[in-house]
């Protein structure tokens, strides 16, 4: 759609962009309002949008950043590979929890304590089904480093969900 407007553009991507902002915020009108914001922002600039190249990506990426820098503490660049790697170690796929599991309120907390920077790539990743170049796009990162932070991101949401499943109610 080389001409399209960006209302034929964005829309369809609203509900999308209301998902990832309510797991990034934890609220339903702080989501509200980073969308509306990320609408505003993508307006304005829309001029400078160039035709043919991956608007998603471009949407996302304005999402993302305006949630950042409204956080106090946070930059857009993110965690360090080290601080990151800190929260990894265990052998049972994230896939086999969660079937054994079945407890979507027990995935749901567990993804909402992860860093922001784990939860964004695994919800473009598995939520929004993103391929690794969106990603990478959106995040401004090498295609590698979305895919070791993928793989440190599963790594920490299979940990923490082993801890809430053994803590838990579970009874194995």
């Amino acid at each position: 759609m080389p001409d399209a407007t960006f209302e034929e553009l964005s829309m369809p991507l609203f509900d999308q962009l209301y998902n990832f902002a309510h797991w990034l915020t934890q609220d339903k009108s702080e989501a509200e309002d980073l969308v509306q914001e990320t609408y505003a922002k993508a307006l304005r600039g829309f001029s400078g949008f160039q035709a043919g190249t991956n608007f998603r990506a471009w949407i996302f990426r304005i999402l993302r950043n305006t949630f950042l820098t409204s956080r106090t503490g946070l930059k857009v660049g993110g965690q360090s590979d080290q601080e990151l790697d800190a929260l990894a170690s265990v052998d049972p796929s994230p896939e086999a929890i969660l079937i054994g599991n079945a407890d979507r309120g027990m995935v749901r907390q567990a993804l909402q304590e992860l860093s922001v920077s784990f939860r964004e790539i695994l919800l473009l990743c598995e939520v929004e089904e993103m391929a690794y170049d969106e990603i990478a796009q959106v995040l401004a990162i090498p295609i590698g480093t979305v895919m070791s932070r993928l793989h440190r991101a599963r790594k920490a949401l299979r940990t923490l969900l082993i801890k809430k499943f053994k803590g838990g109610s579970h009874g194995l």
